[in-house]
């Protein structure tokens, strides 16, 4: 059964052991040390992008189109706050808006942008992690990312990352970023705006 949780699991190791500020996702987003930054997860999925960004300061707004997604992080966030300690803290630097980010985003005044295309173009044949492969059969084909890129770098202040798999093919018909930062599985793909 699919959950989003924020008091256990996988997001908790990572939340004790995954090198702070010096792990690759705070690097592409441009935390560095005393720089906190305005996140907009625009495909939020199950949050943990952001819940470790908000970890190490950042405020960060979650965009989320699936109702049953949605609804997931609704539960994991109350879940959160009632366990209390630091996990309620860092969810109080999290605001969870329902809608597609390519109608939200030009209302809003985003700094940072991040968007997780879902992989949809894989090289390896091995299964992904099941929580993921579940989010994919409940959200469906994530056809339109191309346009939800172009209204993030329309709207974006500073930088756009995009999420992708190391070794996946630049995405077509987007612009080339700046430049990337290469994890051993995870490519992020920083757009600067100038």
């Amino acid at each position: 059964m699919l959950k989003c949780s924020f008091v256990e699991g996988p997001i908790l190791h990572r939340l004790k052991y995954g090198k702070g500020r010096g792990q690759n996702l705070a690097k592409a987003v441009g935390m560095k040390s005393n720089k906190n930054r305005n996140i907009i997860d625009a495909t939020a999925g199950l949050g943990y992008d952001a819940f470790i960004l908000a970890s190490l300061g950042a405020n960060v707004t979650l965009i989320e189109r699936s109702e049953k997604i949605h609804k997931l992080l609704q539960d994991g966030f109350a879940e959160g706050i009632l366990f209390g300690g630091e996990v309620s803290k860092i969810i109080g630097r999290m605001n969870l808006i329902f809608g597609d980010s390519k109608n939200i985003l030009p209302n809003l005044s985003p700094e940072v942008i991040l968007i997780d295309t879902m992989y949809k173009d894989r090289k390896k044949t091995a299964l992904v992690k099941n929580d993921m492969r579940l989010v994919r059969e409940i959200v469906g084909p994530d056809s339109d990312y191309t346009e939800l890129i172009d209204v993030a770098l329309k709207f974006a202040k500073n930088r756009v990352v995009i999420k992708q798999p190391r070794y996946a093919d630049p995405l077509k018909d987007i612009k080339q970023c700046s430049h990337q930062i290469l994890g051993k599985t995870i490519r992020y793909d920083v757009h600067m705006i100038a």
